[in-house]
């Protein structure tokens, strides 16, 4: 079904991100390239790799950083003709990046070295999870895993995430407001997969208020699930509504939108009187392709 495809094509997004930043640092050489990012000169492209063995080949982890994220850098040496040394740090909660090289005419290369963030290990083992390996340590500094989700996770009484766990929900959009917002409205989904899911295929805390006001509340996670799969809006339910289509199950929507079956097109089948057409014989009619 549609629910399925979109939802793997959300995760295989994000693993994409998560597999190569996770992979990146298994040596302690790390080359690095910076250049000025294409259509947009306010962000300078970085990207980290890591030689491996001949099983795993080469990993990558790239991205658009601002100039004054890259601290230490000379901006105005690297967009300079020429070649001169260059460097700079990266600093976030798990770690710190330091890089070394050449570079000029918006080009730089070189080779960085990571060290890991004690206190962030001592936080995280703090919590129940375990101490990171080199290669978690590299994907939670790569993806910007942060202490506010893991606390805002224990705060909604999540089950204790593993590292893995934090990587996906950070890659996915997963943030601390997100896990608070969704739980005061009462989806807090037994499993962390399960909120991976959720924001992976953008079911936000306004999708379902707005569904809330169009008589919808207190929906089935997995009904979320498969409205959002298939792009069911509340507009599309009040639609139905004003045709007198009133309090149509979620599997009857589903239904409509995965064939298609429009406003408009109910519209067209041949009318019954002054009564609209049952939802099944809709479904008939778009099937067999009966209009009026």
């Amino acid at each position: 079904m549609n629910r399925c495809l979109a939802f793997i094509c959300a995760i295989l997004c994000a693993s994409l991100s998560v597999a190569s930043a996770c992979t990146a640092a298994q040596s302690d050489a790390i080359a690095f390239t910076l250049r000025q990012q294409p259509g947009d000169s306010s962000r300078l492209q970085t990207s980290f790799s890591s030689d491996e063995d001949s099983r795993r080949g080469d990993s990558s982890w790239s991205t658009g950083f601002p100039p004054s994220q890259l601290i230490g850098l000379d901006v105005s040496g690297f967009r300079a003709g020429g070649t001169r040394p260059l460097h700079f740090a990266i600093v976030r909660e798990a770690g710190r990046m330091d890089c070394a090289g050449q570079g000029g005419s918006s080009y730089a290369a070189g080779n960085c070295s990571f060290t890991p963030d004690a206190g962030y290990g001592q936080f995280l083992e703090s919590r129940g999870i375990a101490s990171p390996t080199r290669r978690e340590w590299f994907g939670l500094m790569a993806l910007d895993v942060r202490r506010d989700l893991v606390t805002a996770l224990a705060t909604a009484r999540y089950p204790t995430p593993s590292i893995d766990n934090l990587m996906a929900l950070t890659a996915v959009g997963v943030t601390p407001s997100y896990v608070s917002e969704m739980n005061r409205l009462g989806y807090r989904p037994a499993k962390l997969d399960s909120l991976i899911e959720f924001r992976a295929l953008d079911i936000t805390p306004a999708y379902v208020a707005d569904f809330a006001r169009a008589g919808y509340g207190n929906l089935d996670p997995d009904e979320l699930v498969q409205l959002k799969a298939l792009n069911v809006t509340p507009a599309y339910v009040t639609a139905f509504e004003r045709m007198g289509y009133r309090h149509l199950p979620v599997s009857k929507l589903v239904q409509l939108k995965a064939l298609d079956i429009t406003p408009e097109f109910v519209r067209s089948v041949e009318p019954r009187g002054s009564e609209m057409p049952p939802v099944d014989e809709l479904v008939q009619a778009r099937i067999f392709g009966r209009r009026n």
